[in-house]
């Protein structure tokens, strides 16, 4: 891969924010107030989630500034633990972050159909719109690296502009809620509902600072990745909790905490009472502009792990083709967008298919951030030759897998089935790495 058609500093850091900010921080702080007995644990958890973001940040920062390789969210598995572990959670990943992009261009085919066809539109039609875009993003990564990351960093700038419009909110004081205040007071709080509502709010938040650690998949990809794969991992983190905290005081203090807990589109009633019902309804379509960024990101980072697994040998040859004068994974990304239209078909499903999905992500970061440990060993040759080393080790990687052991035992206590879910599909792919390795190797025999 020549150094023309890597990726930069500045495009690879537009990639890092597309993978973080997706609905999230559009749809999000409805759960997560419900979930918060009171402001304090509601920001309290917002501020912990990005403190947490940052640590998880350095820990992959230096994870692939030491083994810099495409796929890497598969391969770092593979050398630091066992083939199997690989294949098995990155397997049940996949199948999840195909169904979260369908999901999430359904809701956007939700608010562009809104701003054309009113209330009337039908499933069938958001289905279709929903397709229309996954296929033209299809396209647009046939084109190349290149095109797709030029891409992705015009849809982040549109994206990073409305969270900024938010934000402008709170220079307009005649909009602010009469009460924006909880009405439970900390007295009637225990201890014990404190963690409780801290965990569950924790849940939702910690999944909208979630995305970054799929950017060791890019690996070789990016131009001088040893220095500028950290470099945009801590500068957009950074980036990506400013906006988070100045945006939530917006929500905060248009809509008021209260109804922060029944508002489902939250940013829309914060544009409506600066601008009126239009200003809304074009809000509503730059909205469909920033799934459209989450669509073309998914489509550049997922088909790197199925090429990661073919180089293994897991997956069939044929996944490994690429088109090398405009880097292009063909066939692996041909297979992840048809998978993601499949599941479109049943998106009636769609929150039981993606919510196992959670449990996996929690135990996912846990346990990659945790090669960190494995490859600080196996890399000593590294130190000194310019890759980027964690100051504070092993402070930034404990942190971090402490808050998602939190977040994965608050699963279990609280939806127990989900968290059942979620092992029994990573314990089915796990043995069914061991078929697909025993049937390879009866057939070389």
């Amino acid at each position: 891969m020549t150094a023309k058609n890597k990726l930069g500093l500045f495009d690879f850091t537009m990639i890092v924010i597309g993978l973080v900010i997706g609905m999230g921080i559009f749809r999000t702080a409805k759960d997560a107030a419900r979930a918060a007995l009171n402001p304090t644990i509601y920001f309290g958890a917002w501020i912990v989630g990005g403190l947490v973001a940052l640590c998880g940040a350095l820990t992959y920062a230096e994870i692939g500034s030491r083994y810099p390789v495409t796929g890497g969210y598969y391969k770092v598995f593979s050398y630091a633990y066992h083939p199997s572990i690989a294949f098995g959670l990155n397997s049940s990943i996949l199948i999840s972050n195909a169904a979260s992009v369908s999901g999430v261009a359904l809701i956007g085919a939700g608010y562009i159909s809104k701003v054309f066809l009113g209330t009337g539109a039908t499933d069938v039609v958001k289905v279709l719109i929903a397709i229309g875009a996954i296929f033209i993003f299809y396209g647009v990564n046939l084109l190349g690296l290149r095109m797709s990351a030029k891409t992705q960093s015009v849809l982040m700038l549109i994206k990073i502009a409305m969270i900024l419009l938010l934000i402008t909110s709170l220079f307009f004081p005649s909009a602010y809620a009469n009460d924006p205040s909880a009405t439970a007071g900390h007295d009637a709080i225990s201890w014990k509902d404190w963690i409780k509502s801290f965990g569950i709010t924790l849940i939702a938040i910690s999944f909208t600072y979630g995305g970054y650690q799929q950017t060791i998949n890019f690996g070789s990809e990016v131009d001088k990745a040893s220095k500028n794969i950290p470099r945009s991992i801590f500068i957009g983190i950074t980036v990506i909790i400013l906006l988070y905290l100045t945006v939530n005081v917006a929500y905060y203090k248009i809509v008021g905490f209260d109804s922060m807990k029944t508002t489902g589109e939250i940013a829309s009633v914060v544009v409506a009472k600066m601008f009126g019902v239009t200003g809304a309804n074009f809000f509503s379509g730059l909205l469909f502009l920033s799934v459209l960024a989450y669509v073309n990101v998914s489509l550049m980072s997922n088909p790197r792990v199925v090429y990661a697994m073919s180089e293994d040998g897991i997956f069939p040859k044929v996944f490994q083709k690429k088109n090398e004068k405009r880097d292009v994974l063909i066939v692996s990304l041909t297979v992840f967008s048809a998978l993601c239209i499949v599941v479109l078909f049943f998106a009636d499903t769609f929150e039981k298919i993606l919510s196992f999905s959670i449990f996996l992500d929690s135990f996912g970061m846990a346990t990659s951030a945790a090669t960190i440990f494995i490859l600080r060993k196996r890399t000593k040759e590294l130190d000194g030759t310019g890759i980027y080393k964690m100051r504070l080790f092993p402070l930034q990687p404990v942190i971090f897998i402490a808050a998602y052991v939190f977040v994965c035992t608050s699963i279990v206590f609280n939806t127990p089935y989900i968290a059942l879910t979620g092992a029994t599909v990573l314990v089915g792919f796990t043995l069914i790495y061991f078929v697909i390795r025993n049937l390879s190797k009866t057939h070389t025999e």
